[in-house]
């Protein structure tokens, strides 16, 4: 959103607001993926509405700290990051004179990470929403790509061609290592397309267009990744599944394929995981579920 269009916070040179809409409106801020952006803004924003008009040269990192207490878990957790992204920027730009965020670390809270669907929460999905409906091809796009709702959104038949799904991932597409995807359509996800009525992707002379996008909002708009999350959540929530996510969706698929066996480094080509981390988790579990049969079957001969 355009800083004019901001609330004025602070205004008065040298106050917290004021360095968050010159934070706005810098090209750091602008070359930030779109979702990013946003979730600074509301961080930001939210410190703005008690603390817009606090002076920047005043704040020490036991402010910082407190800030940071205000909230729990992820919030508190993206509070202090878009602090930090912040005062690295107004340093470097000469707009503070220090940086209160240095040797302010996130609190460590048990991990609860967001829950991958199972293979029967997959199944009560696609039985409510049935093939040619856009809350089934918005599942089986995130499902069968391991994508993130940023680039479901963008898919279209520009992106599936030749047997192959190629896009680059929207997160980090603007620094300095995007990710790029290469992987082939899987035949399910081939046939949901094909039998999924997309009129806005229609020239005039009813031949399907070679460009745009599959999932729009009923004008045929683009959806913004925060208007496409709330969708998705409403269409979980018909199927009686209000606990499931998108992101959900993209960790199934990890599973998938560290159940049938592929390995750590197959996954992330898939996924474009960067960390070994997550994915090793999958191939672990994975491998720990056929011991444990393995050990069943043993026990029962």
């Amino acid at each position: 959103m355009p800083v004019e269009e901001k609330k004025q916070y602070g205004a008065r040179k040298g106050s917290f607001g004021y360095l968050c809409l010159c934070y706005y409106a810098s090209a750091t801020f602008k070359n930030l993926d779109p979702a990013t952006q946003l979730w600074h803004h509301r961080a930001l924003d939210l410190i703005c509405e008690k603390h817009g008009d606090n002076v920047v040269d005043d704040l020490k990192d036991k402010h910082i700290r407190k800030l940071r207490d205000e909230l729990v878990r992820a919030a508190s957790k993206k509070r202090l990051k878009a602090l930090k992204a912040l005062f690295s920027w107004a340093v470097d730009a000469e707009e503070a004179s220090h940086n209160p965020t240095i040797g302010v670390r996130p609190i460590k809270y048990p991990e609860i990470g967001i829950p991958t669907w199972s293979e029967e929460e997959i199944t009560q999905y696609e039985k409510h929403h049935e093939i040619g409906t856009s809350a089934r091809l918005a599942m089986a796009l995130m499902l069968y790509t391991a994508c993130r709702l940023e680039d479901a959104i963008r898919f279209g038949p520009q992106h599936f061609r030749n047997g192959r799904v190629q896009f680059a991932q929207a997160k980090n597409e603007h620094r300095r290592d995007p990710v790029s995807i290469d992987i082939k359509i899987h035949r399910d996800l081939r046939a949901i397309i094909d039998a999924t009525p997309l009129p806005h992707l229609v020239q005039a002379n009813g031949q399907p267009a070679s460009f745009g996008r599959f999932l729009v909002v009923r004008n045929a708009r683009p959806f913004t990744p925060r208007h496409f999350g709330k969708r998705f959540k409403d269409w979980c929530r018909q199927a009686n599944l209000p606990h499931c996510s998108s992101h959900g969706l993209r960790k199934a698929a990890a599973r998938r394929l560290a159940e049938v066996g592929c390995t750590t480094h197959e996954i992330m080509s898939y996924t474009g995981h960067k960390s070994l981390k997550e994915v090793e988790r999958y191939t672990k579990e994975a491998r720990k579920a056929k011991l444990a049969d393995a050990a069943m079957a043993k026990l029962k001969g």
